[in-house]
């Protein structure tokens, strides 16, 4: 079985943010043959500076290896003032220079049914960058208010049964993305 990584960025940087914690609990309900790998540098990033576009800033090289690792990416992000937070914006920016993000299947969960401004901003960037944002695979999961621990949702059927859709179809979009497959044909989730 092939085996696949997923990144998981939370847009959130703050600590027991639902957004981190739902990303924690897909990666609990994902099949063996992922692996999700966490990124908690987001708010350690320098702001974007075109004039930088080429320096060797460990923490942007770090940031660039790790787009360029990795098979597809999940977004979980909060929405701010109808937007999404500064700090993920700015991880964005620095991608804009490189092709790292080019072609990558992307999906956006989004934890607050409210929350709709985000998504389609963060729809509308990842777009012009030229990643793969997967429709079917964004879904929004109500937690807001909740406040549940990875295993509570992973063992909620309601929200379980949604983020297990919702992976099926992005790996899906992941498989057919690294065997170079015909994205218009039918392919069974790994």
């Amino acid at each position: 079985m092939k085996q696949f990584t997923v990144l998981a960025l939370s847009g959130s940087l703050r600590a027991g943010s639902s957004n981190t914690v739902l990303l924690h609990a897909m990666a609990k309900l994902a099949p063996s043959n992922v692996t999700f790998k966490f990124y908690e540098g987001l708010g350690g990033l320098p702001h974007y500076n075109p004039d930088q576009e080429d320096a060797t800033i460990p923490s942007i090289v770090e940031w660039r290896t790790l787009i360029n690792s990795v098979d597809g990416i999940l977004i979980c992000s909060p929405e701010y003032a109808r937007g999404i937070p500064g700090s993920l914006k700015n991880a964005l920016d620095w991608l804009v220079g490189g092709i790292e993000i080019v072609g990558k299947p992307v999906a956006l969960i989004n934890a607050s049914p409210h929350s709709t401004h985000a998504h389609a901003s963060l729809t509308l960037i990842l777009e012009t960058m030229s990643a793969r944002v997967i429709p079917e695979a964004s879904i929004t999961v109500p937690l807001r208010g909740k406040k549940l621990t990875a295993p509570e949702i992973a063992v909620d059927s309601l929200l379980s049964g949604k983020l297990r859709t919702a992976i099926g179809i992005f790996l899906c979009e992941v498989s057919k993305e690294s065997s170079g497959g015909d994205r218009n044909s039918p392919y069974p989730p790994p």
